[in-house]
């Protein structure tokens, strides 16, 4: 008996043995890179936010100015120009719903340009061990979440206001961890490929473009023509915007959202990482 449970053992040990070191050598390493630079990266966010509207006479003011001009056109197109309206939701309600899906748009779009080309303008850290050069893709996706910050103070002022907060509603802030490990992840890679091929900042504002229109920003998936609704799944601000609109303003908590929602997160923040630290051996032969 103890010959025939001798291999099974072996086996098993081998799979906890290759379990630990995916988890030591792919799985943490992203996780604790940013823990330990966490005071360079707050002390460099800071600093870069204040540096970008420090010549401009309104200042950080731009950081609510911004939103709430989105906020305005989309409520006017959608609201007065092709006059939509929702059975369950009154006209407040539903520009509480676009700003519920605009704002996390924004953080992204922000990150997304900011980043795509963070690597490139930074060549001169590429072999300071003082700021490593991973961290700067990270700090401009955190530059970018500014605005979704002072954003997302606004929406949740308007949602007291008209009595739409709930228990559900602190779920959001799960939602923005996952739209940032998503978003860091996905500009580990855009950034790390576009030192090779450059036209991807440049092709990026059409990309966000394309997006905005695709997203449901304005519109419920109830909306989309049943024949439609699987290509909604290949948008990933599909998920974010979903879950943000469905925790704060439907009081709903989506589990078929939330699960490829965390998923897709966790999975495309450590395959950034690992794709980024391969690729930034060779960033110096083409900077």
């Amino acid at each position: 008996m103890i010959h025939k449970k001798l291999p099974f053992l072996q086996v098993l040990k081998r799979f906890f043995n290759s379990f630990f070191q995916l988890y030591r050598q792919v799985i943490l390493p992203p996780f604790t890179t940013l823990l330990r630079h966490r005071l360079m990266l707050y002390q460099t966010t800071i600093n870069e936010i204040k540096t970008r509207y420090a010549g401009s006479v309104l200042g950080l003011m731009w950081l609510v100015i911004y939103p709430l001009l989105f906020l305005g056109t989309y409520a006017i197109v959608y609201l007065y120009i092709f006059k939509i309206r929702f059975p369950n939701l009154s006209s407040n309600e539903y520009v509480a719903l676009i700003f519920c899906g605009l704002i996390p748009f924004l953080g992204f779009s922000e990150a997304l340009s900011a980043g795509v080309p963070s690597v490139v303008a930074s060549s001169n850290l590429i072999k300071n061990t003082l700021f490593p050069i991973e961290l700067v893709p990270v700090k401009a996706v955190f530059v970018g979440q500014a605005t979704q910050l002072m954003g997302m103070g606004l929406l949740l002022i308007a949602l007291l206001l008209i009595g739409k907060l709930s228990i559900l509603s602190p779920i959001f802030i799960l939602v923005w961890v996952c739209q940032i490990l998503f978003t860091i992840g996905l500009v580990w890679i855009l950034s790390s490929l576009n030192v090779y091929i450059r036209d991807i900042q440049n092709i990026i504002a059409i990309v966000i473009l394309i997006l905005m229109m695709l997203s449901p920003i304005a519109y419920t998936e109830a909306m989309v023509p049943a024949s439609m609704r699987p290509f909604l799944a290949i948008n990933p601000l599909y998920y974010m915007i979903i879950a943000y609109q469905s925790v704060l303003m439907l009081n709903q908590f989506p589990l078929r959202i939330f699960v490829p929602l965390i998923s897709m997160s966790l999975g495309i923040y450590i395959l950034g990482f690992w794709f980024f630290t391969r690729m930034k051996k060779i960033f110096s032969d083409n900077i």
